[in-house]
């Protein structure tokens, strides 16, 4: 079985399209043979959701993490493109293992924006980091004209200290692994997509956009041969699960019973004709850990409101091809691959 394919970048005479914002492999493609390239150094080739850097002190180490927001609405149920900036870089720091400790914030602002709209995402950003206890310690703002910045784009940075001898890393798994998400699958991405396609349902579809830090530290606390974890925004399910075999060198294989999607949720992607797993999250885990430690380790995810819907959900194989694998309802197998294009653009 192969794999999409996708051509080489045509830097010369090629440009960018929503496919390169979708975190599906021309993205993945797009990040290493242009930034990759450019940038490249010891810490930028971690590949991970941060970096760890050397701290000053003994003791610690630290992990810088950012992230851009141009999510389209920029109100949805359960959240905002406020709370959602927060949340999301607060949760890259964490998923390294890192305790957040600080936020930096910047803004493009389109002229004419409302003043009530921008106070009330800033209001929002701010409940959200003193909930978390992650402070917006600095930032900046520019302002740019009429037409030429969708209302208002919010990039964070996050800084976290990580002790000394912890490694969470994406290279971590190993054949043997068990694979357990903290919840139900697409809730974000689905939130988003019914608002914009005026689509109701028995019951709202809200966002579960969250900061994850103290989720995190149940998981570490209760695994402790915990291999990664990763927050599946972008892609999914899909998209972060490959990244992980394509990082550790093995092969996944999911159980598509195990997997928990709220009905409403499975029903808006049917409708659209969505797969969930390739459906952004923004309050969710994926973690990886020793078969052993499985067991434990839901039951600790269950525990914390956040968790409450956590499932063994599969397991990592041995696989020089580094497929991902879906065992259907129906007792055959599926590939679960990278995104091709852009399904669902700014929804984070």
């Amino acid at each position: 079985m192969k794999k999409n394919y996708v051509r080489p970048l045509d830097l010369r005479h090629g440009s960018v399209d929503l496919s390169h914002g979708g975190g599906g492999r021309a993205m993945v493609q797009l990040i290493s043979d242009v930034f990759g390239k450019a940038f490249d150094n010891e810490w930028l080739r971690q590949g991970d959701d941060g970096a760890v850097l050397p701290a000053p002190g003994p003791g610690e180490r630290l992990v810088v993490a950012t992230d851009a927001h141009v999510v389209s609405p920029l109100f949805f149920p359960g959240g905002d493109i406020g709370c959602l900036a927060v949340h999301g870089t607060v949760n890259d720091v964490a998923v390294m293992g890192a305790r957040p400790l600080y936020l930096a914030a910047s803004f493009i602002l389109e002229e004419g924006f409302p003043l009530a709209d921008l106070a009330r995402i800033v209001a929002s950003m701010a409940a959200a980091a003193r909930e978390a206890g992650v402070p917006v310690v600095t930032g900046d703002t520019k302002v740019v004209e009429k037409g030429k910045g969708d209302g208002v784009f919010i990039t964070t940075t996050g800084i976290g200290a990580l002790p000394v001898g912890r490694q969470l890393s994406g290279a971590n798994a190993r054949a043997g692994d068990a694979v357990i998400v903290s919840g139900t699958l697409g809730d974000h991405g689905m939130a988003i997509m019914a608002q914009r396609e005026n689509l109701a349902f028995d019951s709202e579809i809200r966002s579960d956009t969250a900061a994850l830090h103290g989720l995190a530290a149940v998981a570490m606390a209760a695994a402790p041969g915990l291999r990664l974890l990763r927050d599946p925004t972008r892609g999914g399910l899909a998209a972060t699960l490959n990244e992980i075999a394509q990082q550790s060198g093995v092969g996944i294989v999911l159980d598509e019973a195990a997997i928990p999607v709220d009905p409403q949720v499975a029903a808006a992607c049917e409708f659209l004709g969505l797969d969930p797993l390739n459906i952004a999250n923004e309050g969710k885990l994926i973690a990886v850990c020793p078969a052993a430690e499985a067991d434990a380790l839901v039951a600790a995810l269950r525990a914390h409101p956040l968790g409450a819907r956590a499932a063994r959900v599969g397991e990592v194989i041995t696989d020089d091809h580094r497929f991902v694998q879906m065992k259907t309802a129906f007792g055959g197998r599926r590939m679960v691959d990278w995104l091709a294009g852009e399904q669902l653009p700014r929804i984070c």
